[in-house]
């Protein structure tokens, strides 16, 4: 599976996503979404709250936690990637369901509009460029470092001129 990470922001809150090219779809991180429907500031809190309702969704027998996949995200706390529950927009928002929150609704409306502009960005490409401008940009900038830093080690002085 080749992702693409990105962060998605729904109320200035950050919400880590994948794109999974081969399955061409959507993965939202459940705990973040879950953190926002509670707004719980506290991580772990969230992730308590997911943990339990997933327990009670499968007590129940629902097939949808059974369906969820883990793939491994970058925390926001240590930059580190560990395994987490993501979902697909539509398990997402079977999972909204059964939280009780007055974020549920906004937070559906926010998630079409993440779809819509995916599916315009798939018909028309060129829409992806103001989204995609800056990731690009640290791409390009990281790799032309990678190759400057070995060189500017053995001849400082020499390149000095062209960074002033």
């Amino acid at each position: 599976m080749s992702e693409q990470e990105l962060v998605q922001l729904f109320e200035d809150q950050p919400i880590r996503t994948a794109w999974d090219a081969d399955q061409e779809e959507w993965y939202f991180s459940i705990v973040d979404v879950i953190q926002v429907l509670v707004d719980q500031s506290n991580y772990n809190t969230a992730r308590k709250y997911w943990n339990k309702l997933k327990q009670r969704l499968k007590d129940e027998g629902s097939q949808l936690v059974t369906n969820c996949h883990q793939l491994k995200l970058k925390s926001p706390r240590d930059g580190k990637r560990y395994a987490t529950d993501v979902a697909t927009i539509q398990q997402l928002f079977r999972i909204i369901q059964s939280v009780p929150s007055p974020k549920a609704e906004p937070i559906k409306v926010w998630l079409a509009q993440v779809g819509r502009e995916r599916i315009e960005e798939t018909i028309d490409p060129e829409q992806a460029i103001p989204r995609l401008s800056p990731l690009c940009e640290k791409i390009v900038r990281k790799s032309v470092e990678k190759q400057w830093n070995p060189v500017c080690a053995n001849e400082k002085t020499a390149f000095l001129p062209l960074v002033q």
